[in-house]
């Protein structure tokens, strides 16, 4: 029996999943069946419940991944102090973002990362934001990048920036020729929104509900991209983090305009699972990420 059979034991008991499992050790689902038949074998006992539709321990299962999960740790906390002893930086980190974030607040702190750190592999996942959640608390990324983060006792959050909102509308539109504009003059507009279980749609929709403003949802979508797409076909405005027009205010295809209600922010923050141990290589990260504050 290996530590790496103890630690797929775990992923698995945790993310209740043979597939998930086999993605983070990076092996077949049926060489991840195989390691918990062999622990099976090993400890003489029963460990998974094959019986019901339903992922379930059984007593002798749950008992050996709370040891199993105390051992791993461990041994991780280990190869970390070894690491940082050694001055060593290198590793993967697995990292699981929502798009807006990677696409338009990431890439710069990504290739200064990678430039102090060539050894280091970055594995970026590109999810939703519920997604995101679910794989830090599965452990099938070692951290996440969201936007309004939820509160959680499973999670620790690093508070990053704060990304302002604005408006933005076709060059053409009647909008355009202002600088700032009102809440209130956005009431009946046809709107480009976000999908509403989405954290920045919550916001924003909160937002308009406080100063009494009734929009026209015309369109939602799941990512900023698109949103701004339709915006630019003038389809209807949009309320978005300016971070993330930036090309399209400097090419002319989107006009900003700045909410004169006053200023509304967009928190921004790294999660990852409490009590998770650090490599140096994931501190590091962190560390370059909490510059942006």
């Amino acid at each position: 029996m290996q530590i790496e059979s103890l630690k797929m034991f775990c992923d698995l008991a945790e993310t209740e999943s043979f597939t998930k499992a086999a993605q983070i050790n990076e092996v077949t689902q049926s060489a991840v069946s195989q390691q918990i038949s062999a622990l099976e074998r090993h400890f003489k006992s029963i460990l998974i419940e094959r019986s019901k539709k339903k992922f379930r321990l059984t007593r002798e299962g749950q008992i050996l991944y709370e040891y199993s999960k105390q051992i791993i740790q461990t041994y991780e906390a280990l190869q970390s102090k070894l690491q940082e002893i050694k001055d060593v930086i290198s590793g993967t980190i697995r990292l699981a973002t929502i798009y807006s974030i990677g696409l338009h607040d990431l890439p710069p702190y990504l290739k200064k990362y990678l430039r102090s750190f060539p050894t280091v592999n970055v594995h970026v996942e590109y999810r939703r934001a519920n997604q995101v959640y679910e794989d830090v608390l599965g452990n099938v990324v070692d951290l996440g990048l969201v936007a309004y983060p939820n509160r959680d006792s499973k999670l620790e959050v690093v508070p990053l920036r704060k990304d302002r909102l604005v408006m933005i509308c076709h060059p053409q539109h009647p909008f355009a020729k202002s600088k700032t504009i009102r809440l209130p003059s956005l009431s009946g507009q046809k709107f480009i929104g976000f999908e509403p279980d989405i954290p920045t749609r919550k916001a924003i929709d909160k937002i308009l509900k406080d100063h009494g403003v009734q929009v026209q949802n015309v369109m939602e979508f799941d990512n900023i991209e698109t949103v701004k797409r339709a915006v630019e076909i003038d389809a209807g405005i949009s309320i978005v983090p300016q971070a993330t027009i930036v090309q399209e205010v400097a090419n002319q295809t989107l006009a900003q305009i700045e909410i004169d209600d006053g200023e509304f922010f967009r928190p921004l923050a790294a999660i990852l699972k409490k009590n998770k141990v650090l490599s140096p290589a994931i501190k590091q990260f962190i560390s370059v990420l909490k510059g942006s504050v």
